[in-house]
């Protein structure tokens, strides 16, 4: 999974063999054209995406690949908070624009990118309801400071990274 911020809530998102767009609100120096350069689906986290109750879903196990013939679909849905992306053979993706929601067992496994000035909140919320795999911050400088102060010490063995505009993240 590779995940590139673009300021806002806009994500490049390369998971499952696919590049997704989440067409969010400001980006940072990127065309429209250049953005979706490429880009198997994109989407908007403000509607438009079938909703599901992520306490009741479950990551679909991966079939044989000898069973494949081709790469299975990225699932995106709609969560309150966001959006969940789930894709054969990764962990599950959350990309959460509002409040954090509560989550199956499988939260623990997850990669949760947290956007917009109010991520120090919101990021503890998710530490403390989901103890994900990873907690990416999509924010400004000084709130992803200020979420760093706030978790160094409560982490365990949750991983915490700055997204920065344009920079690729390898997860």
């Amino acid at each position: 999974m590779k995940l590139t911020w673009f300021g806002g809530t806009t994500i490049r998102i390369h998971i499952g063999g696919r590049i997704l767009v989440a067409e969010g609100t400001g980006t940072s120096g990127a065309a429209h054209e250049e953005l979706l350069s490429g880009a198997d689906v994109s989407f908007s986290l403000e509607a438009g995406l079938p909703e599901i109750d992520p306490v009741l879903w479950q990551p679909r196990r991966p079939a044989a690949m000898i069973d494949e013939a081709e790469l299975p679909e990225v699932l995106v849905h709609g969560i309150a908070g966001g959006a969940l992306l789930a894709a054969a053979s990764e962990p599950p993706l959350l990309l959460l624009t509002r409040d954090p929601v509560r989550t199956g067992r499988w939260g623990r496994e997850a990669v949760v990118v947290v956007f917009g000035d109010d991520a120090a909140r919101r990021a503890a919320e998710v530490l403390e309801d989901m103890r994900p795999r990873l907690i990416a911050i999509a924010a400004g400088d000084a709130t992803a400071d200020e979420v760093f102060a706030a978790l160094r010490d409560r982490l365990g063995g949750t991983s915490l990274v700055a997204l920065e505009p344009g920079m690729a993240l390898e997860v």
